[in-house]
């Protein structure tokens, strides 16, 4: 049998939580789906950058918020979710960045918020369509439960 495997950038996915809100961007056209979708930040990681690097730029990206407002930066799995083994190299590295409080945002980068009670999440998991999106909020979820942030 004959394999081939396509070389792809690791990508990072961030959940952003403010005074214990979930902030999701405004949504962007995504050519495989051929729509617009409501996500989290998220995007490529580039060569010579870390992971977490890329975190924070996707950050300052997609919300406006600079390094000094991440309160605190955890990382979901260190070595990477596979993507698709099958065919692709590519890496998924999830995080939790926590924001300032103090942190003003404007109101143009914010296309929604949602509690972190169970009451928020469970219709943020309603209307998630990104599977790598929900994979990072589960794990998330599963983490807290676990007592491991």
């Amino acid at each position: 049998m004959e394999y081939w495997r396509i070389e792809k950038a690791d990508s990072v996915i961030v959940l952003p939580i403010q005074n214990e809100q979930i902030l999701l961007p405004v949504p962007s056209y995504r050519p495989g789906v051929g729509s617009v979708t409501l996500d989290f930040p998220g995007g490529r990681v580039p060569p010579g950058i870390s992971p977490e690097q890329a975190a924070i730029a996707t950050l300052q990206r997609e919300l406006g918020v600079d390094s000094g407002s991440i309160e605190q930066l955890i990382t979901l799995n260190s070595t990477g979710w596979a993507v698709n083994s099958s065919f692709s190299n590519q890496k998924l590295y999830g995080f939790v960045a926590h924001i300032h409080s103090a942190t003003k945002l404007a109101n143009e980068r914010i296309a929604a918020t949602y509690s972190v009670t169970p009451a928020g999440i469970y219709p943020l998991l309603k209307i998630l369509n990104c599977l790598q999106c929900r994979a990072v909020l589960l794990e998330w979820i599963l983490n807290i439960t676990n007592g491991g942030i």
